[in-house]
């Protein structure tokens, strides 16, 4: 006989699992187990079965429930195995050999491995420990804190058990093994910050640094969005620890070139390898150049192929497809170096568009160009906690170039300093993404003529573009047919080729928007007896189309909520006036009238939508604005009918 307490609640003999019950029935049985050979006083099990006011014959109840428990024990031949329920005046014993109870095996297993000391047998011990569990724990019992608390102390030691199983694979040089059993846990617990911390360590013992990254940038979001904190220091700790590898294996790298070539040259071998002795203390403010660098005790620059070579762009966007015109504007923008300057392209468009994707696709076909290395931040400008601090942004990327965490300056105006010096004479490329104003990427541009940036926004950034000479390259909706081929890619081109008009139908119902055509993909792809046209027609429905439009933890709606986020409220109020446009066309004076705006505070108004791509002026004053949009802002005013927003079914 076999009681299971990881998963559902159950009780296996060799003939089968036994009847137990309803919930309340396998909930007395889950707390006589959770506290086996120890009598359970009877008020404790009425107040664990029973999350409000326990009814008047709640203890009737509770003996009726024991004495059936009792009687399938019975039945099932708890005698021979040396199981016994009794009573003890008003509290229940349930006597048993504990090893009978799954929870009880995996402690012991877990407890008999050693993933340090003696990883190779602790490997098997922690995977059958881990082989016990058939499920959430506690399956099948009431909902009440009690069980909740009991259910997550028991998932605690599951996910201790993952991380020491990752930990043995890790000590034998199985990382790929480690990175894919952390993996799983880290899904199911983005928030754990542990998991995650070990999940970025295996991640780049396996070569994965912008994997490793990126899960650090996706759980620090979610801690300021969720719980409203920054990553604590074991996730910190990771993340400095990666940068720093990375910055290290760069310097052997250099150093290594640089002692081949002392063999063809006879140069110093220090001066070779761009190091120079330290000098410690923090950099003053406004030290620029080497002299600040030095003062940091960084490396003193003299060549741009000296030093860490820093790889932190995300890996490439799956499934990418067109967008050859911008390609080529961006590599125009970043190739110019007839100015002497450090050329600067800022890749705008509304919400969904693609900007991120095109711009990281540029940077991997280009990362030879920049054999220095390149360097990646998401700025945070349009998401739902604060915008990303220079400062904040200027430490991941000094300690990317190898500045030892102690000699970062902690101001920004400093730091900004003491970046522009190390990479002053290096061809090193800079990807700044999501940026909310001009302001936020200024202290972030390198100055030596031989980097360059690429910054991505849904505002235009004309300040960028007056002084610091940005080039725009403007992205915008995908036509028929790059949407349709982008359907195909993702859900191969024989579904799209079956039924082209749907397909042509559904790029128009997501407004080419490539973020809402890959949620739509996403739809599709989890009901593969669907075909296109059955989409097509749930999409019809405006009331269900921006529910529809997304995908887990991406969606059109949710990209249009952070644009609106930072709309001031004159302005929101007027996005919410031309939703209401019956074709989505209008000029300055319908949307006066459709606001109530006088003409001059509409025009303003307008000005300001266009330029964060919320509405679009195709000529002068003609305006329009996207469905997409118009369901969203008509949603957020409360003039969607009942039901908006609901998710789609089968």
């Amino acid at each position: 006989m076999e009681f299971s307490l990881l998963g559902p609640i159950s009780v296996a003999t060799g003939s089968g699992e036994l009847a137990l019950g309803p919930a309340k029935r396998r909930s007395v049985l889950a707390l006589l187990l959770l506290q086996p050979n120890t009598t359970v006083p009877l008020e404790q099990l009425i107040d664990s079965l029973w999350e409000d006011e326990p009814p008047e014959h709640a203890r009737t109840v509770v003996q009726g429930h024991v004495s059936r428990l009792r009687a399938t024990l019975a039945e099932g031949g708890a005698d021979a195995y040396g199981i016994e329920l009794t009573t003890h005046g008003s509290a229940y014993l349930l006597r048993l050999p504990e090893e009978l109870i799954d929870a009880h095996r995996f402690g012991e297993l877990v407890a008999l491995a050693r993933p340090e000391a003696a990883p190779a047998d602790a490997v098997p011990l922690l995977r059958e420990a881990l082989g016990l569990w058939r499920g959430p724990a506690l399956t099948g019992t009431v909902t009440s804190p009690p069980f909740a608390a009991a259910a997550h102390a028991l998932e605690e030691r599951k996910l201790t058990a993952v991380e020491a199983l990752a930990r043995a694979h890790g000590a034998l040089g199985e990382h790929e093994q480690a990175a894919a059993i952390l993996y799983s846990a880290a899904v199911a617990h983005p928030l754990r910050e542990g998991l995650i911390a070990a999940l970025m360590r295996a991640l780049f013992r396996t070569g994965r640094q912008s994997d490793a990254l990126e899960w650090f940038h996706r759980t620090r979001r979610l801690l300021n969005e969720e719980l409203g904190v920054d990553p604590g220091e074991r996730l910190s700790g990771a993340y400095e620890e990666i940068l720093r590898a990375e910055a290290a294996d760069g310097r052997r790298s250099a150093a290594g070139s640089g002692a081949r070539g002392q063999g063809r040259t006879g140069a110093d071998p220090r001066a070779a390898a761009g190091r120079v002795p330290a000098q410690g203390g923090a950099v003053p403010a406004g030290k620029p150049g080497a002299e600040a660098a030095t003062a940091a005790g960084g490396t003193r620059e003299t060549s741009g192929r000296t030093g860490a070579a820093p790889r932190l762009l995300p890996r490439p966007p799956a499934r990418f497809l067109g967008r050859g015109n911008q390609l080529a504007s961006l590599t125009d923008a970043l190739s110019d170096r007839t100015t002497g300057e450090s050329p600067l392209a800022v890749v705008a468009g509304p919400a969904g568009v693609g900007k991120t994707a095109c711009a990281v696709q540029w940077a991997h076909l280009h990362a030879a160009d920049f054999p220095d290395g390149q360097l990646f931040a998401d700025l945070r400008g349009f998401g739902e906690g604060d915008e990303a601090p220079p400062a904040e942004i200027l430490r991941d990327f000094l300690l990317a170039l190898g500045t030892p965490p102690e000699r970062v300056p902690g101001s920004a105006q400093a730091a900004s300093a003491l970046f522009r010096s190390l990479v002053a004479d290096r061809r090193l490329l800079v990807v700044l993404d999501n940026a909310r104003g001009s302001a936020q990427v200024r202290p972030l541009l390198p100055g030596g003529p031989h980097c360059a940036t690429v910054v991505t926004s849904r505002s235009r950034l004309d300040g960028l573009v007056a002084t610091d000479c940005a080039r725009p390259v403007g992205l915008q909706a995908l036509g028929h047919e790059e949407g349709a081929a982008l359907l195909g890619a993702m859900l191969g081109p024989e579904r799209v080729a079956e039924d082209p008009a749907a397909a042509r139908e559904l790029v128009a119902l997501c407004d080419g928007l490539p973020l809402a055509l890959r949620a739509a993909a996403a739809q599709l792809t989890a009901r593969p007896r669907w075909r296109l046209a059955r989409l097509a027609a749930a999409l019809r429905d405006e009331r269900r189309r921006l529910a529809l439009l997304s995908a887990e933890d991406s969606g059109i709606a949710a990209a249009l909520r952070m644009s609106v986020a930072r709309l001031s409220a004159d302005d929101a109020r007027l996005l919410s006036a031309l939703a209401t446009s019956a074709d989505g066309h209008l000029n300055a004076s319908v949307a006066a009238a459709l606001a109530g705006y006088d003409p001059e505070r509409t025009q303003d108004g307008l000005d300001r939508l266009a330029e964060m791509h919320l509405v679009d002026e195709e000529a002068t004053d003609v305006y329009t604005i996207s469905t997409l949009t118009q369901l969203f802002a008509r949603d957020e005013s409360g003039e969607a009918e009942p039901g908006s927003g609901a998710g789609g079914g089968d």
